[in-house]
């Protein structure tokens, strides 16, 4: 990909660094007090989940299955040829970023699933130890036991706070878009309904002036004919927002999702310039939805406060770490104009983008027209 997560990047560094260390302590410390090569299977054991470690964001679930299986293989081979007991540090450390990743990630059913084998792994080591030592062991072995349990204390403790922050972050956006439908139920209420009063009322007027004045009937007739022209269109309009709301945006919407945006909008004699990563960011689902969604409001907005727009430029793209969304139109602002723009449409963007940390402004151009800029960081380790 074109555009790498820094952050995520720093932190898969750090630990090769880390895993590496704990490595090269380990197999020292063993050499020193076990002798010969008995440190050769623990450093490859801990190679080994260091390397499923690095690779699990591209299967979550898959890399911690294999990097339990390895511990629990480890655990009975040490257990059975007398060598140093398993899961040493130097596999301890991955074994615990493979399942905190997978805990915070995966479904609850295998998230739960990978924590209980996790705490399997422990359980055999520690019953392995005490085994071997046919009490209770008040060596080193002890110390590795109580290090293997607080390292699976850590990695769940961690895998459910990502949950929960996920899940406060996923609420606060289906608030926001449950907001916005009642919002758009009620400007089509309230636009239908002054339409068609303005309706009947010149429809009352050309019963009454019809026989009399028949100009002053033509006049109303020609009223009713604008004003249900009118009517229809604000229904087209609110409608269509309301299905792709009813539909809902793609579950991981990219530069196609935005492209078919893009065109149907279009379709209403404006011309859009839209600027996009050329492959897919991997940004999270819900980052994607609401870049999709801001780019869909600010549309909308246009469509509804600036008829005279001719061309209007949508820019998607990152910049360390944080997407950034801008959407500009070169719309007159006429003072009837611009204050309307800082409704219902605006508060649910702002809203929608808050809820994952981001910001989002919306204002004039000093060169004339209107822009909408947000910014929403992509939570470090979640990309696809």
């Amino acid at each position: 990909m074109e555009n790498r997560d820094r952050w995520g990047t720093t932190l898969d560094v750090a630990l090769g660094l880390g895993c590496a260390a704990a490595v090269a302590v380990q197999s020292v410390a063993l050499a020193s007090s076990w002798g010969g090569t008995y440190w050769v299977f623990g450093a490859a054991v801990g190679g080994s989940v260091t390397v499923l470690a690095l690779l699990r964001r591209r299967h979550r679930g898959g890399t911690a299955v294999a990097g339990l299986v390895l511990a629990a293989l480890a655990v009975g081979v040490a257990a059975l040829a007398g060598l140093p007991h398993e899961p040493g540090p130097a596999t301890a450390l991955p074994l615990a970023v493979l399942v905190a990743s997978a805990v915070g990630a995966l479904p609850p059913r295998p998230a739960a699933a990978i924590a209980a084998g996790a705490l399997g792994v422990v359980l055999a080591g520690a019953a392995a130890a005490i085994g071997g030592a046919g009490s209770w062991p008040r060596s080193g072995a002890a110390a590795l036991t109580w290090w293997n349990a607080a390292a699976w204390l850590g990695a769940v403790g961690i895998g459910g706070g990502r949950r929960w922050t996920a899940g406060r972050r996923r609420a606060a956006a289906e608030r926001v878009r449950r907001d916005e439908r009642l919002e758009l139920a009620r400007e089509l209420h309230d636009v239908v309904a002054h339409h068609i009063t303005g309706i009947v009322v010149q429809a009352q007027a050309a019963q009454l002036v019809g026989g009399r004045r028949p100009e002053r009937a033509r006049q109303s007739l020609a009223g009713i004919e604008s004003a249900g022209s009118e009517a229809l269109a604000a229904m087209r309009r609110l409608v269509g927002i309301l299905r792709d709301d009813a539909d809902g945006a793609p579950a991981s919407p990219g530069p196609e999702q935005l492209a078919e945006l893009v065109a149907r909008f279009e379709r209403h004699g404006v011309v859009v310039g839209l600027r996009v990563p050329d492959q897919d960011p991997g940004w999270p689902p819900e980052v994607t939805g609401t870049v999709y969604r801001v780019v869909r409001e600010a549309l909308t907005n246009v469509a509804r406060h600036a008829p005279d727009a001719r061309r209007v430029t949508v820019e998607v793209g990152e910049r360390d770490g944080t997407v950034t969304v801008e959407v500009t139109d070169d719309g007159p602002a006429p003072p009837t104009r611009r204050p309307r723009r800082a409704g219902y449409g605006l508060l649910g963007m702002r809203e929608r983008v808050e809820a994952l940390g981001g910001t989002l402004a919306a204002g004039p151009r000093p060169a004339g027209g209107w822009s909408v800029e947000a910014a929403v960081p992509v939570p470090a380790g979640e990309r696809r």
